[in-house]
């Protein structure tokens, strides 16, 4: 045996020196969670900014950890945006519990893999844990099959891909889609406006085509028109299409609108379709009772998505699948390698995660949703839900009582949509076409260069989206540290902003189109 040229050695910290910088740890987000309401929600920094403060070679040789640790308060927070503010309604993002950023660093230290039960006995049993109270939570079947995922794209096209091998008329997970059976293409079907981008995504990854992704039009409240879902599932199968699925938005990504459930469902039934509900978004407000009515017919779904990291708070990432038949899921990625599970059985088995979803290394993102779940209980989280439902209305009551800003949608969870156009402006009955046009792109403009007025102020961080090809305001409310009083904040700083945007950009307008020279 050849000698040893130097002593083995883990680099590892000694107990006491992890102790001291764990102290110092929890002492800085402490210190974060103590400033959360004051700090500035967006940086307000080019991408070139930043990037320059994150320029350096590797390193050759290992740091003190004491100075590593003091980069996180000098460089990294600095440069955050803050999706823990009360203030921040971008996207759908929820705003991190304190418990899950424990949960966190507690699941970090064991770093279990919960693509299999042998690596991680506790973590997978934790996980099915989850996977039922959500279900429970928003009345689903609890012995349902399901998992947790990186987001809500992950978990629509675990869905997707289960109903297009339970649905299709022979074995895809074999043949794929190369099957010299095949005869016509297949399709699925969403609301025409307010149907996530996730669809297309899920509909590149199996290589369906975005093509494949039928868009159903929509009433005047942006929900699907289910009479005109027939009559489009009629003419795709006159014309050699194959319907496989097709999707109801719970809780959709401009308004949270809540497609009519119980209609799907019955269309589903009746075509031998599969009925996969998107809640990502919204799914969790079926907890409240006083909404009970919105949400019929999603019990009846095949799958939901779920995503614990928007509105019920949870630190990012966790999505949630929940599959009806778990046997159906587990079909639909199940296989086999003796090294995942040895050659011959053992007493020691049990669920394995990779075989109902794509992911063989998976961390253990359960444990902060339990960990949460546990610490806010049900009526704890009907109470923060609450909350966000009422900033949502209010935001709502503030715009209509006010002449320079216009409402869009009625108010239904806690995803509200508006618009800054001032009185003047909105007034103007016979226009030509030009005019409109002109008026239009005006409007699109100052709403934007509002939102990034504000976003840069740090104030607040929310976006622009389109409805009905006009951008708009759009807020996510789903922080469980949103007051009533941070709505009226933002939204006084956005008529501010107009107003002065306004006041600076109407010559040019006027310049080439006097008819919208500023009126009394």
């Amino acid at each position: 045996m050849a000698s040893r040229s130097h002593q083995f050695t883990t680099h590892d910290l000694t107990p006491e020196e992890f102790r001291e910088l764990g102290y110092q740890t929890v002492d800085m987000i402490t210190r974060f969670y103590e400033d959360v309401d004051t700090r500035p929600v967006f940086p307000a920094k080019s991408e070139r900014a930043v990037e320059a403060l994150f320029d350096e070679p590797l390193p050759e040789h290992g740091e003190s950890p004491e100075a590593i640790l003091r980069e996180w308060e000098t460089r990294i927070l600095p440069n955050a945006t803050h999706n823990t503010s009360p203030r921040y309604f971008g996207y759908v993002m929820g705003s991190g519990t304190m418990m899950g950023t424990l949960a966190e660093a507690l699941a970090a230290a064991v770093n279990m893999n919960t693509g299999g039960w042998k690596p991680a006995p506790a973590a997978t049993e934790v996980e099915r844990t989850v996977i039922s109270w959500l279900a429970d939570l928003i009345g689903y079947d609890p012995d349902c099959g399901g998992l947790l995922t990186s987001g809500g794209t992950m978990a629509n096209f675990i869905a997707i891909l289960t109903a297009l091998r339970n649905v299709a008329a022979y074995d895809t997970t074999g043949e794929g889609l190369q099957s010299p059976t095949r005869t016509g293409r297949y399709t699925l079907y969403m609301a025409d406006h307010e149907g996530h981008s996730s669809i297309f995504r899920v509909a590149d990854m199996l290589n369906l085509g975005r093509d494949a992704v039928r868009l159903v039009p929509s009433h005047d409240d942006l929900t699907m028109d289910t009479d005109a879902l027939e009559t489009l599932l009629d003419a795709d199968i006159e014309n050699g299409d194959i319907p496989f699925c097709v999707i109801g938005q719970v809780g959709s990504i401009n308004v949270s609108a809540i497609d009519p459930l119980s209609d799907i469902a019955r269309i589903c039934d009746e075509r031998d379709l599969w009925f996969h509900a998107d809640g990502a978004c919204g799914a969790v407000g079926a907890m409240l009772p006083e909404l009970a009515t919105k949400y019929e017919g999603l019990d009846r779904a095949d799958s939901i998505t779920l995503d614990p990291h928007k509105w019920l708070y949870i630190p990012y990432e966790c999505g949630a699948i929940l599959v009806r038949d778990t046997d159906r899921l587990r079909r639909s990625f199940d296989m086999e390698a003796p090294y995942l599970h040895g050659t011959l059985p053992t007493a020691y088995e049990g669920h394995e995660f990779y075989q109902h979803g794509p992911q063989m290394s998976r961390g253990f993102r359960a444990l902060k949703v339990w960990i949460s779940l546990k610490f806010y209980g049900a009526e704890g989280y009907r109470d923060l839900l609450r909350q966000n439902i009422e900033c949502a209305h209010h935001l709502d009551s503030l715009v209509r009582r006010e002449p320079d800003v216009a409402a869009i949608h009625e108010p239904n969870l806690y995803i509200y949509s508006f618009r800054y156009v001032p009185a003047d402006l909105g007034a103007h009955d016979s226009l030509t076409g030009e005019q409109q046009a002109a008026l239009d792109a005006y409007l699109d403009t100052l709403n934007q260069k509002i939102t990034d007025v504000v976003q840069e102020s740090g104030l607040a961080f929310f976006g622009t989206s389109a409805i009905h090809e006009r951008t708009v305001l759009r807020f996510s409310i789903c922080s469980h540290r949103t007051t009533l009083g941070d709505i009226e904040d933002v939204f006084r700083a956005i008529q501010n902003a107009g107003a002065e945007l306004d006041r600076e950009d109407r010559p040019s307008l006027v310049a080439s189109h006097p008819v919208f020279e500023r009126r009394a």
